[in-house]
């Protein structure tokens, strides 16, 4: 039986879901302007992709390792509304469809990324 990790493509499928993910939102009129101003900021864009590579990847049981900050540090004063969280597991989910990831592991990262929603909103 394959772990979550392996069902989302490992490393390799995780960044190219990530990269995907980043594009949708930036084509996502909900959540659009939070992400806009950091295509002025290459470096910035690739720091956010790979932290959420690493979060994703050891979050669903691969061998890297997160070292970013917390959901609530990482979030704190952005003031996220419920119709934004929505949009961008939206998005995500989305994005992993397009990749012709299983339902079962759609629904194991639906429910963690609900986990995390307290962590997330209204920061």
């Amino acid at each position: 039986m394959n772990t979550l990790y392996e069902n989302l493509g490992s490393a390799t499928g995780i960044s190219k879901m990530v990269d995907d993910i980043v594009e949708a939102h930036l084509n996502n009129p909900v959540i659009r302007a939070r992400f806009l101003p950091y295509l002025e900021k290459p470096e910035r864009v690739a720091e956010i992709k790979k932290h959420t590579c690493d979060f994703l990847a050891a979050g669903s049981g691969g061998p890297e390792t997160y070292t970013g900050r917390s959901m609530p540090e990482t979030h704190r004063g952005m003031n996220i509304s419920e119709a934004e969280y929505m949009a961008v597991i939206d998005d995500i989910m989305g994005v992993m469809e397009k990749h012709g990831i299983d339902e079962s592991a759609r629904k194991d990262v639906l429910a963690i990324t609900y986990a995390l929603k307290g962590e997330i909103i209204h920061q």
